[in-house]
């Protein structure tokens, strides 16, 4: 109930910022970030951060402290297929009006829905416990996985909707400084919790991170750039508003290797990411270590590396900051080789967390960028959901089906080397398609201005 409070709180302290402090007296460069639409962006990508952490590092840790072995520990990361396959169900969220409370608007309605289809999944899941039933646990893990990408879908759809074009590479900043406010918050506050009250306290008071989204939406309403449904009179239009969204996608000149980019340039950091909590085990480092270090240490760097990332992409362009931050994830995945070769160090441990973070927080601004300026504002949950969905699944499905004997069969130092040398084809990847111009010509109107120019 406190943390109910708090993010209340935070709410009407971001709407009192936007009231009343005088902007146009700050620097040029702090001023985007406190409009009302970036500000948005970051209440709403705290919403969307925080189911993440409750099936991803969490509940590894969770897992690997009951004792559950680690093919069965990495094979729940199966679970967050659920975020790949969230376009299969996206088109009902662009498209079906619910009752009662759609009469709030398409968008406001289903982040209230899916707000509260959340907090009862995460609840769920805090009742159940490994020791006892990991079957249980894997179902109830599904239902936080499709109840979080169900949010996701419309968090991703608010967002995109309320920033304006040149707004982008602000609000994808704001949102991933949200989306990590949330995920760490959530993150260590299980941590603590669990280490004096138990797991399933923990996830329940996580459970208020879900707020921040609703909050938001009932404040400032509908988007301006939101296109309502157009009503649906027979089975063939209620079919074109499923295939739709993609056939206009895939109607684009360079769509599919837009779509093979985003397939392909997440596989190496997926792989290694999703690993992370099991080498921390293994290094016998505390609770409170990997609180310290993995969320607390990490959630600074990654703010730092955001900030970076909103440098460069002011100053280099979509394209150039993309590629940067291809190479510099990349490479951090060769700090937790260094990481594993010096075993239960906290320096080491500082310096791994450090630049994956970082290298993170920059990728993040220019990749969620991009994927946003590929929607068509017809459709943009459905659009995004695909794009969102595409760009992890090959790193999960490894990670799920063969990573745990990656690493008992090669080590640690071995399997990381390896997650890097995976990374380099979507770095080529994107290199051929700034040389040929298909980065701007797969570009949807989420991106255009109204003269049709690329952001």
């Amino acid at each position: 109930m406190s943390q109910s409070y708090i993010w209340i709180g935070i709410a009407i302290l971001f709407a009192l910022i936007y009231k009343f402090v005088p902007r146009e007296k700050l620097p040029s460069g702090i001023q985007p970030y406190l409009e009302k639409e970036p500000l948005a962006a970051l209440m709403v990508g705290i919403s969307s951060g925080f189911p993440y952490a409750m099936i991803g590092a969490t509940l590894t840790t969770r897992l690997a402290q009951d004792g559950i072995d680690k093919k069965t520990v990495t094979a729940f990361s199966l679970i967050f297929l659920a975020y790949n396959f969230k376009w299969l169900w996206a088109w009902i969220v662009d498209g079906v009006k619910l009752p009662i409370i759609g009469r709030l608007g398409q968008r406001v309605s289903w982040m209230l829905f899916s707000g509260v289809f959340v907090i009862a999944a995460v609840a769920n899941l805090a009742l159940a416990d490994p020791s006892v039933d990991v079957g249980y646990v894997a179902l109830s893990a599904i239902l936080v996985g499709i109840a979080g990408s169900t949010f996701d879908i419309v968090i991703d759809g608010y967002r995109i909707e309320v920033l304006k074009p040149d707004q982008l590479g602000v609000g994808s900043g704001m949102s991933q400084y949200g989306w990590r406010i949330g995920s760490a918050g959530a993150g260590a506050l299980a941590l603590v919790l669990a280490a004096r009250y138990g797991w399933s306290i923990a996830y329940i008071a996580c459970a208020a991170f879900a707020l921040p989204a609703m909050i938001t939406a009932l404040l400032l309403g509908e988007p301006e750039r939101h296109r309502e449904p157009a009503k649906k009179k027979g089975i063939l239009e209620m079919a074109r508003s499923v295939y739709g969204p993609f056939t206009e996608f895939f109607q684009r000149n360079g769509a599919l290797i837009a779509l093979l980019f985003i397939l392909l340039h997440k596989i190496g950091d997926t792989l290694a990411n999703l690993t992370f909590r099991l080498l921390f085990e293994d290094l016998k480092f505390t609770n409170d270590e990997v609180a310290f270090y993995d969320v607390g240490l990490g959630f600074w760097a990654y703010l730092i590396g955001i900030f970076i990332g909103g440098y460069l992409y002011t100053k280099l362009g979509m394209k150039r900051s993309v590629l940067i931050s291809l190479i510099l994830m990349a490479v951090s995945n060769l700090s937790f080789a260094g990481l594993a070769a010096s075993g239960h160090n906290n320096w080491a441990m500082a310096g791994a967390i450090g630049f994956e973070n970082i290298a993170s927080g920059i990728g993040g601004v220019a990749l969620v960028a991009y994927f946003s300026a590929l929607c068509d504002l017809r459709f943009t949950a459905s659009q995004y959901a695909l794009i969102s969905a595409a760009a992890s699944i090959v790193g999960r499905f490894l990670t799920g089906t063969t990573a745990g004997s990656l690493i008992e069969g090669m080590g640690y130092v071995n399997f990381y080397l390896l997650t890097t040398v995976a990374a380099v084809p979507g770095i080529l990847l994107f290199w051929y398609m700034i040389r040929t111009g298909l980065v701007d010509e797969a570009a949807g109107t989420a991106g255009k201005t109204e003269t049709g120019q690329t952001t």
